[in-house]
This record gives structure tokens, C-alpha cells and sequence, in this order.
């Protein structure tokens, strides 16, 4: 104690002292240093934007996918996503709401470009100013036993796609398993129609269906034209494994085989048949509609 209070009437402070001996603090960098200004064609990032753009062979062989706009990049971000690139063209960090969305998306890489440049990157006619290119997020190995999920033959049409996974994002069905010959899931059209769905579901594609439905957990369903069971009077409050096929030759018959149910839609007499995107939306909803009765039944 002796010591310590010489040391103190002398005036030394151990504290200070500490902190003299420390290397200087550098200032923080300027976060506008690391975004890349892109003028040129030649452009590595530009170039690797172009070929994603333009190639969907390019966006399958990579796992990569482009989204196009605040509404996609927002999802993807509040999902807890890190794009490899975002990227805004020079009247696009004009927008506030672009702007601000550059600066906190996370990002490995952040460009701004010429707008000449952006525009042949673009993937709509006009552009809002900025995309971001991310890879196609892995959903983890497949179920050992799914329960309640979508599987997909052969599904063709983007708009078709994005709109099935809008539809199972909002009734609460996450897992969707995709056949060879579906259509990319990460594919441009796909995630417009979508709406950011993607973020919220486990897309699992180039899937055997025939396999998933084999082990699934609950009954398997089919919706057929020549369905035997009305859908409306089905009980589908358990898990459910649904299956929809392609959009004119429905499901195969090896993958019919595999539905435990075989259940039609009623339409009244002369209507064409529903499509496969409004087919999806009215069984999820029914399911959903009879688990919700179910719960305040009980």
C-alpha cells in the first residue's frame, strides 16, 4: 500500500502509462475506398456480371444467381445473406433509397458503374439502378424423412415456378424438392415472380422425386384430372407431401405410382382445367384452411 500511494503523490499513472506505450491508433478507413468504379468492358467484375446476365448455362454451372432491384436484394439480405457483389449504376446512387441500400447490404465486393455499363448487365428494360450477385444458397443435405413439402416434375415455365414458391412461402410449406428438367430456381424470371420467397424456403433441385416420395412422412398426394378423391373432401390436416406435374403432360407414371392419394380439383362443367401455379395455391390453402378450423375446433 506504501508504495502505491509514493507512486501517486509523484504523479505517475499507471493507466496512462499503459496507454503511452501503445502504437499509434490509425484512423478508420474510408468505407468509399473499397467500392470499385467499373468504366470499362474489360472489367473483370463486369465481365463476370455480363456472362450471369446473359448466360443461364453460365448461372447453373456456377450456382450463382443476379437479383435485380431493392425488393430481391432486401430479401435476401434480411435473411442474413452476403452477396459476393453489389453493384449500382451512376443514376442509381442518385436515389436515396438505392443509395442507402448499397451501403448496408452486405457485400464482399461493391461497384459502381457506368449506367452504359449497368444497362447491358441489366435483366429488366428499366433498370431502378442496382443488383447484387449472390450464390445460390445451399439448403443442407436432404431430409432423411420430409414432412410436409412440395415436389415438382418437370415444371417448365419460370413465372409458373416463382409463383409456386410465392404461394408455399406464404402457406407455410418450406421444403420444395425440384425434378431434372425443371427450370432453374434461381433463374431471373423465376425470382421476380417469386418476390424474395426464395429466402424463406429449402429449394432442393435435380431431385428423384420418386425417392423423396418414398420416404416422406405422412401421405403422399397427387392432384390428377382423373383424380379419384375430391380435394374439398379430403382430410389434409397431417403432414402432406405434394406432387404437381408438368404443365401439359402432368405427373409421370412412375411418380404417380408413388401417391397414396389421387385427388382432383371440382371445377364446374366446361372449365378448362387450372394451371399448375393456381392448382398449388388452392391445395395449400385448403390444407391450410382445414388445419386453422382444426385448431379452433379443439
Amino acid at each position: 500500500m506504501g508504495g502505491l500511494h509514493r507512486r501517486a503523490r509523484s504523479g505517475y499513472n499507471p493507466v496512462a502509462a499503459r496507454v503511452a506505450t501503445r502504437p499509434p491508433r490509425q484512423p478508420p478507413a474510408n468505407a468509399n475506398d473499397a467500392v470499385k468504379r467499373i468504366q470499362s468492358r474489360d472489367n473483370p467484375l463486369f465481365k463476370t456480371l455480363h456472362r450471369l446476365a446473359t448466360s443461364s448455362r453460365e448461372r447453373r454451372q456456377t450456382g450463382a444467381a443476379l437479383l435485380d432491384g431493392p425488393h430481391l436484394i432486401e430479401a435476401f439480405a434480411a435473411g442474413g445473406g452476403t452477396a459476393e457483389a453489389i453493384v449500382a449504376g451512376e443514376s442509381g446512387m442518385e436515389i436515396g433509397e438505392v443509395r442507402a441500400l448499397f451501403e448496408r447490404t452486405p457485400a464482399r465486393n461493391r461497384a459502381i458503374m457506368t449506367d452504359r455499363l449497368f444497362e447491358q448487365c441489366a435483366l429488366v428494360a428499366s433498370p431502378v439502378g442496382i443488383m447484387a450477385w449472390i450464390a445460390v444458397p445451399d439448403p443442407g443435405p436432404l431430409p432423411e424423412h420430409p414432412r410436409d413439402c412440395i415436389l415438382l416434375e418437370e415444371i417448365q415455365d419460370a413465372g409458373n415456378l416463382g409463383s409456386i414458391l410465392r404461394t408455399a412461402r406464404a402457406a407455410g410449406v418450406r421444403d420444395i424438392y425440384l425434378s431434372r428438367g425443371c427450370v432453374f430456381a434461381w433463374a431471373p424470371k423465376v425470382l421476380r415472380a417469386g418476390m424474395g420467397a426464395h429466402f424463406g424456403l429449402s429449394i432442393y433441385e435435380n431431385v428423384d422425386l420418386a425417392s423423396i416420395a418414398g420416404r416422406a412422412e405422412g401421405a403422399v398426394v397427387a392432384t390428377m384430372l382423373d383424380g379419384k378423391d375430391s380435394l374439398y373432401g379430403t382430410d389434409l390436416r397431417g403432414p402432406i407431401a405434394w406432387i404437381f406435374g408438368n404443365e401439359g403432360a402432368g405427373i409421370s407414371p412412375v411418380l404417380a405410382d408413388r401417391a397414396e392419394r389421387r385427388l382432383k380439383i371440382p371445377l364446374p362443367e366446361g372449365a378448362e382445367s387450372l394451371n399448375v401455379g393456381a392448382a398449388v395455391a388452392v391445395c395449400l390453402f385448403e390444407q391450410v384452411r382445414q388445419r386453422r378450423f382444426s385448431t379452433r375446433d379443439a
